[in-house]
């Protein structure tokens, strides 16, 4: 079941057979904790024996090591096995409902569905019903693409906002009955999950009317003026992922020698849990930024010369501690500030006169030209200070702490600016992200 004006699709989607250990079928999303290697060497202990999303995927902490090719093989050749032994149930057309606990937050409410890859563009300046919130990184596509080419089946971390303030889509939900998918703990503090199946006609069309009603050109034009390309959907977490299926949902469309029927094909869509920008239990939290193998001194510097090169000259003061380098930025005024730990010292830099409207602009405009011109320097994107602290404090190494954005102000500023600088926020913490769960075939 298609509602093409919406780029929505009832998908049939593919659960664990009965009886399935569902604790160790679940893990966390792939691009998390990935500067921490043993938290994947636990999960390979606690899932050993048993049906398990973490053969299925390739965490980017891997992305490095010489196996690459091995393992993207072995993960195609497990969800095969998979799909033939029966481990996988395909469901009824519908819908999943689900009801999220982390260790943040008593519940965050999502949908699972499929979207039209269609209506989807990455670009900047894009007007597409479904629009990336951040840069896309595109060197992070190959790796992604390598694993999904060939695979039969997809399993999303992807969550997609939508701009619901009555709350009209997904939580009138919570007020039927509805028949329970699962209820389990999540490894490693991940929280506790619910799913209920939403697949009996009149809850689809309740769905559908509601999605339809924001996407309407007047209601949106009333709330945007202006506007006229409406966006419905927003990308959340996991832009890259979905990026990649638009990336091999095109060279699909280009291969195919019948280009009617390959609109019909299975990989036109993907799955993904759709989220309220306004649910209460959605928080922003920012993402930071660490480099390794980076000499401070030269860093700094070099962070000086960039600034004052652009008539928005940059100071650093050094700090006791994190306490006093976040008491120091909230002194801010104009200036963009941001506290910093450059091998164990603490300090704050002021970038005064900022051409950006966030301060993530404008560090991540130093260093784009920085990482460009030091090959060497590595860069990762980190939840939590804690974990900027301890990786920013090894030497040869430099942390900077970020302010988050609000979440409200998520959809306007994608409407009226664009796309903000990757990797600008963060729909919660570490722990708080998705667990992949549901599959859907794909081929």
């Amino acid at each position: 079941m298609i509602f093409d004006e919406i780029g929505v699709q009832v998908p049939k989607i593919l659960l664990p057979k009965d009886k399935t250990d569902m604790q160790r079928w679940s893990v966390i999303a792939c691009d998390q904790y990935t500067s921490d290697k043993g938290y994947w060497e636990r999960l390979i202990q606690q899932t050993e024996g048993s049906p398990s999303t973490l053969n299925l995927i390739f965490p980017e902490v891997y992305l490095e090591d010489d196996d690459a090719d091995q393992r993207i093989l072995d993960i195609n050749r497990q969800m095969d096995a998979y799909l033939a032994d029966g481990s996988l149930e395909e469901q009824r057309a519908g819908f999943v409902l689900i009801d999220r606990k982390t260790t943040e937050v008593e519940s965050r409410k999502g949908l699972i569905l499929a979207l039209d890859l269609e209506k989807y563009d990455y670009n900047k300046g894009a007007q597409s019903l479904i629009r990336a919130t951040e840069g896309t990184i595109l060197d992070r596509l190959p790796p992604r693409i390598k694993v999904r080419e060939n695979a039969p089946i997809e399993l999303p971390h992807i969550m997609v906002l939508i701009d619901d303030p009555e709350q009209t889509v997904i939580e009138p939900l919570f007020k039927q009955q509805l028949e329970s998918l699962y209820d389990f703990e999540l490894l490693e503090n991940g929280g506790h999950i619910k799913g209920y199946r939403v697949d009996q006609p009149e809850h689809i069309e309740q769905i559908v009317n509601a999605l339809e009603k924001l996407a309407d050109p007047q209601a949106y034009q009333e709330k945007y003026p202006g506007e006229e390309a409406v966006m419905l959907f927003a990308m959340g977490d996991g832009n890259h992922s979905f990026a990649t299926a638009k990336a091999i949902w095109e060279q699909l469309k280009q291969e195919a020698e019948d280009k009617d029927a390959i609109m019909n094909h299975p990989a036109r869509y993907a799955l993904v849990e759709l989220v309220n920008v306004h649910d209460a239990g959605l928080e922003f939290e920012a993402i930071h930024r660490v480099l390794f193998d980076v000499d401070c001194d030269h860093m700094l510097k070099s962070m000086e010369d960039f600034f004052s090169s652009r008539k928005t000259p940059m100071t650093f003061t050094a700090c006791v501690d994190l306490a006093a380098a976040e008491e120091l930025s909230g002194q801010a005024g104009d200036a963009h500030v941001f506290p910093v730990v450059l091998a164990g010292q603490f300090g704050v830099c002021k970038v005064n006169d900022p051409e950006f409207t966030l301060t993530v602009a404008t560090l991540q405009a130093f260093m784009d030209r920085y990482l460009d011109e030091n090959s060497a320097v590595r860069v990762d994107y980190i939840h939590g200070d804690q974990a900027v602290t301890e990786l920013g404090s090894q030497a040869n190494s430099a942390g900077f702490y970020l302010p988050s954005i609000s979440k409200h102000d998520l959809f306007k500023t994608i409407v009226l600016d664009g796309a903000l600088p990757r990797k600008t926020f963060s729909m919660g913490e570490a722990d708080e992200k998705r667990f992949y769960l549901e599959c859907r075939k794909i081929k």
